[in-house]
């Protein structure tokens, strides 16, 4: 038998252990974690992203390990930190928002609609005292009926100022990329309307100089009359117009597929989609990057400790020998990631249960202390008795350790800052919350808005859609909001008619006869 001899580079694979084999080798501390988890980087969440913070050139970083490698001994646990190590770690970095090209596109339709709004109020009583500037001689007296008309003048102005106020002195939320169509034909009418009084004035009253003054009073009402169904007119289009439900609304994140369903009325695109945006931050759960990069940063590393070596030594054609060796190798070993995905999900399960119980105990005694602290306290002076911060501050230290090692196994140290956690607790302790309440937040992710997204600085999205963003929805729209990590993706379904018919049951029709008999047992 001829064997047949070998090619000139036939690179040999050495595949890795597995990753329960790879973490049985590494070092663990004294929970059984690994201790290259030290390596995860706490940080105070961006605004509306949840992704990790960049430490800005010239201040001082967060330290990865705050909880971790520094001990103290506290009166209620020997492995807690000390005050004076936690005291630089509460640095929270807020900028004043910019007061650039965004804040003025939110601030002018506010501006023109103040400055409208005073021309509106002010056009009325030009009506009624030009004529007394100009030729208040001549005018008739203004009898008893033409002093009611004042009356009724000032009270129809008095609603007109606060239904205007009510409806459109706002401030504004987003910055919209269009102008909303429906406000701006009603500012179109309203000055249309105030243009074309002015011009009935001047031809009319002002150029014959009217001496009947009751006349030009009632003009003046009219004005207001007419003013105050536009104002109804904008009610109906902007508020009562979109109470019906005509729509359907999935929205779906694109990195995790979290999806939510709004029912809306008839709005524009570019509305529908902020009223998304103001739904999303109450009722999406925090966007975490990190839970995202896990099945990557596996294939990732399974491919970085492949090791390929030439039996015959080194050739022309030994990097595409290799690259080829590889891709095999990773192809043999999708067949098999299934096993390597149970058992990992399995371990970490099995460490987030193991940390949240370390957690849930350290919590309790840390309560129990301080309910301690609250009955000694009762019998100090007034003047002695410590406050909610300064006792959130003792305590601290004794969970501190416990709550970052769960933290980072769930992920979630990024959403959570030092500052951040202690007024928590400060808040718990100020209302007499139980160790459950305090650990609501940390064991069940909250919406994106309870983790500081909401503050000075605009949130920046990006309106994506085929249609133009003023037309109003319809069945089949889809459009995008764009952000600087993920994206939500929104369908538009309008909801069916429904037929409702009535069918009569007579009240007898369900009624029957018990006949009894003697061989009946009854």
């Amino acid at each position: 038998m001829v064997a047949s001899s070998p090619s000139p580079t036939s690179p040999c694979v050495s595949l890795p252990h597995s990753e329960r084999s790879r973490d049985r080798h590494k070092p663990r501390s004294r929970d059984g974690s690994n201790r290259s988890d030290r390596n995860v980087t706490t940080g105070t969440p961006s605004a509306g992203t949840g992704a990790l913070d960049q430490t800005p050139a010239g201040t001082d970083p967060q330290d990865d390990n705050w909880a971790e490698t520094t001990t103290a001994v506290t009166g209620t646990s020997d492995h807690s930190l000390s005050q004076e190590d936690l005291a630089g770690f509460a640095k929270v970095i807020e900028g004043p928002g910019p007061l650039g090209r965004g804040r003025l596109a939110r601030l002018l339709p506010l501006g023109l609609t103040l400055l409208l709004g005073l021309l509106v109020l002010l056009t009325p009583l030009a009506f009624l005292a030009l004529p007394q500037l100009l030729w208040a001689d001549r005018l008739q007296a203004c009898g008893t009926a033409c002093e009611g008309l004042f009356l009724s003048l000032a009270f129809k102005l008095l609603v007109l100022l606060l239904a205007g106020w009510a409806l459109f002195v706002r401030r504004p939320r987003a910055a919209l990329p269009r102008l909303a169509v429906f406000r701006a034909l009603l500012a179109l009418l309203t000055l249309l309307l105030l243009l074309s009084y002015w011009l009935f004035f001047g031809v009319r009253i002002l150029d014959s100089q009217d001496v009947n003054y009751q006349g030009i009073v009632q003009f003046a009402v009219s004005l207001v009359d007419t003013l105050l169904f536009t104002h109804y007119l904008a009610v109906v289009l902007l508020e009562v117009r979109q109470l019906q439900s005509c729509f359907s609304l999935c929205v779906i994140r694109s990195t995790d597929g979290e999806t939510r369903h709004y029912n809306l009325g008839q709005l524009s695109i570019q509305r529908a989609a902020l009223v998304v945006l103001e739904r999303y931050y109450s009722d999406f759960s925090v966007h975490n990057s990190a839970l995202l990069t896990a099945a990557k940063s596996r294939t990732a590393k399974y491919l970085a400790d492949l090791k390929v070596y030439s039996v015959d030594g080194p050739s022309s054609d030994g990097a595409a020998s290799q690259s080829r060796a590889k891709m095999a190798a990773a192809a043999r070993h999708r067949d098999t990631s299934h096993n390597e995905l149970y058992y990992e999900e399995a371990d970490h399960e099995r460490r987030v249960r193991k940390r949240r119980a370390r957690l849930v105990v350290a919590v309790e005694e840390a309560f129990t202390h301080v309910r301690r602290l609250q009955e000694e306290e009762k019998k100090k002076p007034p003047g002695d008795v410590l406050d909610p911060r300064e006792a959130a501050q003792a305590v601290f230290p004794s969970m501190a350790r416990a709550l970052q090692k769960y933290l980072r196994t769930t992920r979630q140290q990024h959403c959570h800052s030092m500052e951040s956690i202690q007024q928590h607790l400060a808040f718990c302790i100020t209302h007499s919350m139980t160790p459950k309440a305090f650990l609501e937040s940390y064991l069940n992710p909250g919406p994106t808005l309870q983790y500081g997204c909401g503050g000075p600085q605009a949130l920046q999205w990006t309106l994506v859609c085929e249609a133009s963003v003023t037309s109003p929805l319809r069945d089949g729209t889809e459009f995008q909001l764009r952000n600087a990590d993920f994206s939500l993706v929104v369908s538009t379904k309008a909801l069916p008619s429904l037929k409702l018919t009535e069918e009569y049951v007579h009240p007898k029709s369900h009624k029957f006869v018990l006949l009894l008999q003697s061989e009946t047992s009854i």
